[in-house]
């Protein structure tokens, strides 16, 4: 019997339909040894060597498949094929080395701190002895499987170390800082993070920079014409609205720039203030207007490349509103059940068996013509991702949504997730989109020119695919020397906008660019952040909580280090090293290690204590008369009588809107589940269960 291991009961399930019965497939329930919860786990002394221990609610497990593996004449590793995958293999290929003599070792282990520094640890490493192979796959497909049957090869240490690397990094950043924090904020359970704090920090900054935005008033001038024949009568089909654009060359509008905490952010004003200036600009206009320039030029838009894990958790909340989580929970379903290749990627290379079937598929069903002379190809930005992987696709070229809705084991979240997977990778291999693009000068006498834009589809390509996401803007035909006539010109105010707040799609872009983590590692950061109340959604925006600024400003003050953005893309880089062997795992970890532990040590001599403010409330204590105060905990503010500890009066906190329940007519206040997610309910809770997501759905 051959005993092949992966991670999850359906990626059985489904491994199971394509073998025959030589083979037996098993899952091991995720990762079964990891670094204690109770103890650091690694070895200051001795170059960082972790201390691994079997999960207690993972030994049932281990010693189910050390029987099967007593069993087995080979044991082939297919967890999945990235660096959480590879370290999967190995540490289950070091827990099944010499099973039997291991029992007994496993059994008697205990996960606390005394006895993981003493006791006799799991061999680090599998036994040479053992008949292991390793097999990858990238699509859970009959012929994927079997094809990599017949090419088995070995653990890559490489991705092991640099998995290890990242696992230890993080240990020693949460298990040195956390205490760190619990006793300077008095919270014991506020939680730092190599990755998780910066992640912080973006949102905190960019809430700052929003608050300190001065907005600036300005006027735009919008111009209505109308055209006239050869013969000089009026055309009412010809109304054109123009902008002004410039007078005697000088243009009106000017791109202001600001310097933010994670780059530049710039905006389009122009340098007309006040409505009285916009007035007089207007009223200096001399007639004649003439068409001065007529510009028709064709533009061509190409598809983009298919999706990487970052693109599509992007696209995936602008257009269909899942969080980070939910989009990699979503599609990891859709891998294990075999309808999308694997999503945690960075690469946007496609297999030549796709790109054949998908151009075949796109001439049958669109025509020839929206087939490109050769397979597009696209650039990998990432240099260690391996072109053996690929993007994100359809196992199946041809497997429509019907068929996906079709399926008893997924459901509406999963079939649209796998359309916009289709679409994507079908379109990038559609011919580009063909524009007929005009611009259109309209000068006065006097020097004023407006300027007006417009485009049509002139080919569909792959928006035929994708679908038309802009209008078309048509512009009437008109020819250059053609004299308009001025019907209206309106002076329209506007301020300038201070940078957007993060919403998760965008949070995710800014990551990826600033190579802080990466893209399989951004779902559980953000997820993160919002369960320790640093961060909360208001109307799917991050915003920070006033827990969230005092923990970033204490730790950007002592380990100003770990919260830059070039020092965490610096690490990330290091971890990449040593993912293709550039780099040694253990000088990487001392390296980080050795300044960290000085500002480590300076924090606790130097730092003194934050207090987090609280808030008087104009009430008593219904227990016992008191005070009664507005504090924050674990799961955000929450009401307590000024007496604690000798009265423990606790209640939920509302922040009040001007809304009253439709079902008792008390308030209605804002709250925040677990999870940090805003929603609105009844102040009267509990006598009052009233609830809703959201403030139109309070009727």
């Amino acid at each position: 019997m051959k005993l092949i291991l992966v991670e999850s009961p359906t990626k059985a399930r489904t491994l199971t339909k394509y073998l025959g019965k030589e083979y037996r497939v098993e899952a091991t329930m995720g990762h079964i040894r990891d670094l204690p919860k109770s103890a650091l786990g690694v070895d200051l002394e001795h170059r960082f060597t972790p201390h691994y221990v079997i999960p207690r609610d993972k030994k049932k497990r281990v010693a189910e498949l050390q029987e099967y593996a007593q069993n087995a004449q080979t044991i082939i590793l297919a967890s999945d094929p990235d660096r959480e995958g590879e370290a999967i293999a190995w540490h289950v290929a070091a827990i099944l080395s010499d099973s039997g003599n291991q029992k007994s070792k496993i059994k008697n282990q205990k996960e606390n701190t005394k006895k993981v520094k003493k006791a006799e640890n799991l061999p680090i490493s599998p036994s040479p002895n053992q008949n292991f192979q390793r097999i990858t796959f990238h699509e859970i497909t009959e012929s994927a499987i079997k094809q990599a049957l017949l090419h088995p090869g070995k653990i890559d240490m490489r991705l092991v170390d640099a998995q290890q690397a990242r696992r230890i990094l993080d240990r020693l950043v949460g298990y040195k800082l956390s205490p760190l924090l619990w006793k300077k904020l008095s919270r014991k359970w506020l939680s730092a993070g190599r990755v998780q704090s910066v992640t912080v920090r973006l949102i905190v900054e960019r809430e700052r920079e929003i608050e300190k935005f001065q907005k600036q008033p300005y006027f735009t001038i919008e111009g209505t014409f109308k055209g006239f024949s050869l013969q000089g009568k009026e055309n009412p089909s010809q109304e054109i609205t123009a902008q002004l654009f410039s007078h005697e060359g000088k243009k009106y509008e000017e791109s202001v720039k600001y310097e933010l905490f994670d780059g530049a952010y710039t905006v389009a004003k122009t340098f007309i203030t006040s409505e009285k200036d916009a007035n007089g600009i207007i009223a200096d206009f001399q007639k004649p207007f003439t068409v001065s320039s007529v510009e028709k030029k064709e533009v061509r838009r190409f598809p983009p490349a298919p999706y990487t894990t970052s693109t599509l958790q992007q696209d995936a909340g602008r257009k269909l509103y899942f969080s980070a989580k939910k989009t990699m929970q979503v599609a990891q379903k859709l891998y294990e059940e075999g309808y999308i290749t694997y999503h945690r990627t960075d690469s946007v290379h496609l297999s030549e068996k796709f790109l054949s079937e998908a151009r075949e598929y796109i001439g049958h069903e669109y025509g020839t013509a929206y087939v490109p002379v050769a397979p597009r190809t696209f650039t990998t930005k990432s240099k260690v991702a391996q072109e053996a992987h690929e993007a994100i696709r359809p196992t199946e070229v041809h497997r429509s949504t019907s068929e996906v809705r079709a399926s008893e084991d997924l459901n509406h979240d999963h079939v649209r997730l796998y359309e916009l997977i289709w679409k994507r990778a079908l379109a990038s291999q559609v011919k580009e989109a063909i524009f007929d693009s005009t611009t259109i000068l309209i000068s006065s006498s006097n020097a004023y020119v407006f300027q007006t834009q417009g485009s049509v589809i002139k080919f569909e390509g792959f928006l035929k695919v994708l679908g038309k996401e802009d209008g078309e803007i048509v512009i009437p035909n008109v020819s250059e020397g053609e004299t308009l006539d001025l019907k209206k010109a309106v002076a329209v105010p506007h301020e300038t906008a201070p940078p957007p707040r993060y919403t998760e799609a965008a949070l995710v872009k800014t990551l990826e660019e600033k190579d802080i983590g990466r893209p399989s590692t951004y779902a559980p950061i953000i997820s993160t952040v919002i369960e320790r109340q640093y961060v909360k959604k208001e109307e799917k925006k991050l915003v920070p909580t006033e827990l969230g600024g005092l923990v970033t400003d204490f730790l950007v003050l002592y380990f100003s280090n770990i919260m830059s953005l070039p020092f965490t893309a610096k690490m990330e880089g290091s971890l990449d090293e040593i993912a293709i062997g550039e780099k040694d795992w253990q000088e990487v970890i001392q390296d980080f290690f050795d300044p960290f532990s000085e500002a480590l040590m300076d924090a606790q001599e130097k730092a003194e204590k934050v207090t987090l403010a609280t808030e008087k409330l104009d009430e008593t204590c219904p227990t016992c008369g008191g005070g009664l105060l507005i504090r924050t905990g674990r799961y955000g503010k929450f009401v307590a009588c000024s007496n604690f500890p000798t009265c423990k009066y606790t209640r939920q906190y509302g922040e009040k809107i001007d809304l009253n329940c439709p079902k008792c007519g008390h308030p209605i206040v804002v709250k925040r589940s677990k999870r940090g997610k805003t929603f609105y309910g009844c102040s009267n809770y509990p006598n009052c269960t009233f609830a809703a997501w959201k403030k139109e759905d309070i009727k």
